[in-house]
């Protein structure tokens, strides 16, 4: 699996409610609407037990800039943020099969992909600011590890002393 030096936004299920609010967020802030379907961050049902968002992971050697034929792709090394460069997107959707994570998807309205930018041109992500379950948060897949690895070893404490 691809993984990432960068931050990206990360999901807590055992928070998320599925209120849809961070797609909204991102819809106002990228495309002026509260349409969903224009949101840069999805939220994944797997019901009834598991809802998250799901948004681009900032991938090191992203996938998606490797596979889109016309080089409309660009990633910024520092931040890890992806650039789609309209000019030259035709909605091949290479750049879709090639991710992980299923964090791009075809604008409806241009057919040009799209993926999070971490709200580039604001102080930060949209979706992290209005989550009213502070469900999202900025991470790394090194903090993400660390974090799952001190909760296990919580966990077992807690079997073990019961």
């Amino acid at each position: 699996m691809v993984t990432s030096k960068h931050e990206y936004i990360v999901c807590d299920p055992d928070k998320c409610t599925s209120c849809n609010m961070c797609e909204l967020a991102c819809a106002i802030t990228h495309a002026k609407t509260f349409d969903p379907s224009q949101s840069r961050i999805r939220v994944v049902r797997i019901e009834p037990v598991v809802m998250m968002a799901v948004a681009c992971r900032m991938c090191e050697d992203a996938p998606c800039v490797i596979a889109c034929p016309r080089n409309a792709l660009t990633q910024n090394p520092a931040t890890g943020v992806i650039k789609v460069d309209n000019d030259l997107c035709d909605g091949c959707g290479w750049c879709i099969q090639a991710c992980d994570f299923g964090a791009i998807h075809l604008n409806p309205a241009t057919k040009d992909a799209e993926m999070c930018d971490l709200c580039a041109d604001q102080e930060e992500p949209q979706c992290v600011a209005i989550c009213p379950k502070e469900a999202l948060k900025l991470s790394t897949p090194q903090r993400v590890a660390r974090e799952a690895r001190k909760e296990a070893v919580s966990q077992l404490l807690k079997e073990l002393l019961e």
